[in-house]
């Protein structure tokens, strides 16, 4: 005997969820009811409860229907996981350019949890209690950790609070680069910094908590600007002092060199750059360094794969060097890339696979952000 049970209140309830979800843009109620067989009365019915339980919103009192907090809420949870935003928190604030504590702020139920920190070198210095809960209320990563902020929040892209004792900003990272599951925070006392400073490194944290967001599935950032469409304009060069920046972030590098027979070899590996000269290691079972013991001549590329597409090309001969010529001798370098790349301490048995280590003299370093070059007279 066959059974069917069909409950038609619950189908066309999760049919409409489906359609909103598969219609980022929003739908008009005309648009649901031709999707939908269901009265006019039932459909402003069932759109009612849905927006008063947030899992439908409106811009606008007669605007289209698009997902709400609790929908999204939904669709989010399975797109990342903790320890995925981790390892993003921890490769790039280690080298963000700033002395004051950095915060991985997440919501948890009705709390804010402080989920990770970078603290500030500083002898007086503002912390947060790893695993604890910020209490608040004037924190303004509750003010990014909302999917309706407030007007300036909405159009800034950021919060800040300062008192008597401390000063904070805060800035969404969002999995699908509107929306916020997370903010990113850096909190200082107020005796030392104060509102011009902290937004002076305001593009800075921006694009932080952008390559974040890109890191955790976001196709663009653009948090609370659901229409926004992100240009990407032309190519134009970095200066040097953006590619020293660049070059220290957590991007390997592809290694180019030329094998015995002439053929063309090329290898991911982690670069060290101390300003001057790359630092590769070859582990044991490699064989690009054998080649370039032969043939010194190489390339470096080193890329991102989301904007603002950054890249950075380098010609230039390696020279084998010891494990003490290495910046800070083999553990200390070891340990840098290691946090760098992975975002946790090294591994102790990590010395033992590094088989020869090289300095790479750049003869020429080009950087570039952006698209392709524009070409004179193309039309």
């Amino acid at each position: 005997m066959t059974t069917e049970i069909s409950v038609p209140a619950a189908e066309r309830t999760l049919r409409l969820l489906e359609l909103v979800l598969n219609q980022p843009t929003g739908l008009t109620a005309q648009e649901c009811l031709e999707a939908l067989d269901v009265s006019r009365s039932s459909l402003f019915a069932l759109l009612r409860t849905l927006k008063t339980l947030g899992y439908l919103e409106q811009a606008e009192e007669r605007g289209s229907y698009r997902a709400g907090p609790r929908l999204k809420a939904w669709q989010r949870s399975a797109q990342f996981g903790p320890q995925d935003l981790l390892t993003a928190f921890y490769q790039e604030a280690v080298g963000l350019p700033t002395d004051e504590t950095v915060l991985l702020v997440v919501p948890n139920r009705d709390e804010l949890l402080v989920l990770a920190q970078v603290e500030s070198t500083r002898r007086v210095r503002s912390v947060y209690e790893t695993g604890g809960t910020c209490e608040r209320q004037e924190c303004p990563a509750a003010l990014v950790l909302v999917d309706s902020p407030g007007e300036m929040v909405g159009q800034d892209g950021y919060a800040l609070h300062s008192d008597s004792e401390l000063i904070e900003i805060a800035l969404p990272i969002c999995s699908d680069g509107h929306y916020p599951d997370a903010a990113l925070m850096v909190t200082a006392p107020a005796f030392r910094q104060d509102a011009d400073s902290l937004l002076a490194c305001l593009p800075i944290l921006r694009e932080l908590a952008a390559r974040l967001s890109y890191r955790i599935g976001a196709p663009i950032y653009a948090p609370f600007q659901q229409e926004h469409q992100q240009v990407i304009g032309p190519a134009v060069p970095l200066d040097a002092k953006e590619i020293d920046a660049f070059l220290k972030g957590p991007w390997p590098a592809r290694l180019a060199c030329v094998r015995p027979d002439g053929l063309p070899h090329v290898v991911p590996v982690w670069q060290g750059w101390d300003g001057k000269a790359f630092y590769v290691l070859a582990w044991h079972g490699s064989m690009w360094g054998d080649y370039l013991l032969a043939n010194p001549q190489l390339s470096l590329s080193v890329d991102e794969p989301w904007p603002p597409l950054r890249r950075v090309i380098v010609r230039g001969q390696a020279q084998p060097v010891e494990p003490d010529g290495l910046p800070g001798g083999l553990p200390v370098f070891l340990e840098g890339l290691s946090q760098r790349y992975l975002g946790q301490a090294a591994r102790p048995d990590l010395q033992a696979q590094v088989a020869r280590a090289f300095r790479v003299d750049a003869e020429s370093v080009s950087g570039w952000r952006g698209l392709h070059r524009e070409v004179a007279g193309a039309g």
